[in-house]
């Protein structure tokens, strides 16, 4: 027997010989499409297997896992393009262990990307300029040549002085002015130091009226982008792709693991987001009908390991202590050397500022300004490695927690991403302990009528990270767990929900017909320990600012979106406060990339900004071990909550025995 897993799912199975890809999957409910029937017609079903050791799992996946391609697959000529790299899954065959990867393009239900920005305020200050000129094919000669003749019309009909032309800027002059029917535009990179003159980046025949940028949040789940009008400042259209590193690990150590153990596999990781780039290129060119020699530049924002293999750097010297940046200062170079295919852009990359504290946690500094204010404020930029931020416009703290990807459903026994049919809201009746529930894709929730009909459109089939935290929060206030996080077995015979599981419970949310969705000892377990996680991080950060009252949370990134405040206080994952103080954000990195993408100003703004935070490490900081031990307890072990208390009634403290699982341990795996 072969074992398989399937990613991003993390589904696997023992599978003989000469099973198809297309019906291990099936048999293990992996959302995967295909309409054909298994014929290799449609090109629905393609997967990419995934080379080399996995520690995570314990397999060495070799090339030979999967039968060599015959030929349907050598023939195939259908709708979709056979991707470099992807087998079709109905024809493929196991012949040994494997790690395969569902793309997102095959999957029926595909993840729900949520990064809506909040850009406020901003005054549009872009580093380019466009110069439409009036120029003559007959001037050119002997003594004029095509670059010099643009330039000087540029400096005596607007005034500006460009004595420098790029080398790619040069292929298209000639083309400009011998097409341009007496008139060209040209497009001018000012430097960013006003005492230095800017250059001619590209050129045009003809009246061009508008340019474009692109600004990316390089998440280690998803890849979130906007164009936007480099002119009048508006997001023209945004979009996100799943970030197909996930096959290589779902968190960002499992990816260093995977560089360490493959020779080479720093390229592969490389090469998987700059083609994820790539597509989203075009998806954001495309919706806004806009072409890609329009857009000049390309700003991009990711955690510090996202920022390195972007790059093509090395990550494994953030594997371990002291996590050593290869720089920590923003980089631009033209796009092509990243193999981003815009002719005409430049990359920039925002600064980072400690070794897990990235350019994203700078763009959402500039995005939400607590250098600003003089109200303290918390940012937590809450993901599978959450980045929190403590200051006010005298002092900033950053830091990093490893959470790892519970947050987001990831190995939870009914956790799934934000797709169509995932529960995203939970009530329980306190007397009953019946749920109701909302699902993604459905507007009823499952008492009100007409539910039950939608619900055989859309099939419920787990439960997100949103859902996850407000199920156990409710079965907390239910008290169907203590505040030590075990699920009280006593319930047994109240209610049919609570199950026996060997020595443990869980509770049942969801049944109809096969599919039976749980709440394990296990799946609390994990919450716990992301949780106390990222609320150790913030307690660490508070202490190392005097121990401050904080009055303003601010909770970034797709989950910390979609948190219920309450909730979020009732679990622990914040420290209380008046409630109407904690607000979510949306994708603040991606808001403050928007910003540095527009604005000149903004960027020196943030690259100045980072330079003052204080950084701490949480791996090496002898406190936070003790702040991880009180975290564990529901909402807290120590701290009080009266703000919680006024709005909510708490249950009283039901001291849970020990149930095996380890809920004491210290959890210190980076994500």
């Amino acid at each position: 027997m072969n074992r398989v897993v399937f990613t991003p799912s993390g589904l696997d199975g023992n599978f003989e010989d000469g099973t198809t890809v297309l019906d291990a999957a099936r048999k293990l409910g992996v959302d995967i499409d295909s309409v054909c029937g298994g014929r290799g017609i449609c090109g629905r079903c393609q997967i990419t297997p995934s080379i080399g050791n996995f520690s995570k799992w314990g397999i060495d996946a070799k090339s030979e896992a999967l039968s060599a391609p015959g030929e349907v697959e050598t023939d195939y000529h259908g709708n979709r393009p056979l991707a470099d790299g992807n087998r079709l899954g109905c024809t493929a065959k196991i012949c040994g262990d494997a790690v395969i990867d569902i793309p997102a393009t095959s999957q029926v239900h595909r993840q729900i990307v949520r990064k809506d920005l909040d850009l406020g305020a901003i005054v549009v200050d872009p580093l380019f300029s466009l110069y439409y000129v009036g120029v003559s094919p007959s001037l050119l000669g002997e003594d004029v040549t095509a670059s010099r003749e643009l330039r000087n019309a540029v400096a005596q009909q607007h005034n500006i002085a460009v004595p420098a032309i790029t080398t790619h800027a040069l292929q298209q002059v000639n083309l400009a002015i011998d097409k341009g029917d007496g008139g060209a535009t040209v497009a001018v990179r000012h430097s960013a130091s006003a005492s230095e003159p800017g250059c001619i980046v590209a050129a045009w025949p003809g009246f061009v009226g508008a340019m474009y940028g692109i600004a990316v949040d390089i998440g280690s789940t998803t890849v979130a982008g906007h164009l936007c009008d480099l002119t009048s400042g508006e997001v023209l259209s945004s979009a996100g792709v799943m970030n197909p590193q996930i096959r290589f690990g779902e968190d960002l150590m499992s990816r260093v693991s995977y560089v360490m153990m493959n020779k080479g596999g720093e390229k592969e990781l490389t090469f998987a987001i700059r083609n994820a780039l790539n597509l989203l290129v075009v998806e954001l060119a495309e919706k806004a009908n806009v072409s890609a020699d329009k857009i000049l530049e390309i700003v991009m924002v990711g955690n510090p390991i996202m920022h390195h293999i972007l790059l093509g750097i090395d990550p494994t010297p953030l594997g371990a202590a002291p996590f050593v940046l290869a720089t920590d200062e923003a980089t631009s170079g033209e796009a092509i050397e990243l193999d981003i295919k815009l002719p005409n852009a430049r990359f920039y990359v925002g600064p980072c500022i400690a070794g897990h504290v990235g350019a994203d946690t700078a763009g959402a500094i500039l995005s939400e300004g607590p250098h600003r204010g003089t109200d303290m404020q918390l940012l937590i930029d809450v993901g599978t490695n959450a980045e929190i931020v403590l200051g006010d416009n005298t002092r900033q703290f950053a830091a990093s927690s490893p959470t790892g990807p519970a947050f987001e459903g990831a190995q939870l026994s009914c956790g799934q991403r934000a797709t169509a049919g995932a529960i995203e809201k939970v009530r329980i009746d306190r007397a009953t302990l019946e749920p109701r529930f909302k699902v993604i894709g459905i507007e009823q929730w499952s008492d009100e009528q007409g539910f039950a009909e939608a619900a055989e459109e859309t099939p419920i089939t787990g439960v997100c990270g949103a859902g996850i935290i407000e199920v156990i929060a409710e079965m907390y206030l239910s008290g169907i767990i203590s505040q030590d996080g075990v699920i009280q077995g006593s319930l047994v015979g109240a209610t049919p929900r609570i199950i026996g599981d060997d020595r443990t419970f869980s509770y049942v949310i969801y049944e109809h017909g096969d599919i039976r969705l749980l709440i394990t000892q296990n799946d609390i377990r994990a919450i716990q320990l992301a949780k106390a996680a990222l609320r150790a991080g913030i307690d660490l950060l508070v202490e190392h600012a005097g121990s401050p009252q904080v009055t303003d949370i601010r909770l970034a990134g797709a989950f910390g979106a979609h948190i219920d405040p309450t909730y979020a206080m009732v679990l622990g994952l914040v420290p209380d406060c008046p409630l109407p103080g904690v607000r979510s954000v949306g994708n603040a990195a991606g808001a403050g990339a928007v910003k540095a993408l527009l604005s000149n100003s903004q960027r020196k703004e943030m690259e100045a900004a980072v330079r003052k935070v204080v950084k701490i490490e949480t791996a090496t900081e002898p406190r936070f071990q003790d702040l991880f031990v009180a975290a564990m307890a529901f909402p807290h072990a120590s701290a009080p909550t009266p703000y919680l208390a006024e709005i909510i009634t708490l249950p009283p403290r039901v001291e849970g025995a020990s149930d095996g699982s380890g809920g004491g341990q210290r959890r210190r795996r980076r994500a």
